[in-house]
């Protein structure tokens, strides 16, 4: 079972929190190295949540759902450390559970399963 103060866990917080801040700052306090790959690739992580939730556009989901979304899809397509996928969406569920609305932890699970789904990222 994982804890809270698992390193790994404290870095996605971090980085969530970063790229939460950045939704409404155009610059960051701070860094947090994994926040900075996450923008590098933003333009083609968004062409993702586009794809996999196109009843909902980018402006209409929720900053804290929005930075999640674009950690875990980092992760998942973008990360020279591949780690299971099922850790990667636990993960994204449970900082959406903790950080985000009511519906937030359903609405990520299910982008990230479509993506999962059409990409076959199936292998752990």
């Amino acid at each position: 079972m994982k804890r809270k103060d698992d390193p790994r866990h404290k870095a996605r917080v971090i980085a969530v929190k970063k790229l939460f801040e950045r939704s409404f700052l155009n610059t960051q306090s701070g860094q947090s190295q994994l926040a900075a790959k996450v923008l590098k690739k933003q333009q083609e992580i968004d062409k993702f949540i586009t794809k996999n939730a196109p009843a909902w556009p980018l402006e209409q989901i929720s900053p804290v759902d929005l930075a999640t979304l674009r950690l875990a899809i980092w992760e998942l397509v973008y990360s020279s450390k591949k780690e299971p996928y099922k850790v990667i969406i636990d993960e994204a569920v449970e900082i959406a559970k903790e950080y985000g609305g009511e519906s937030s932890a359903g609405f990520v699970n299910g982008v990230l399963g479509t993506i999962i789904k059409s990409r076959k990222i199936l292998k752990k």
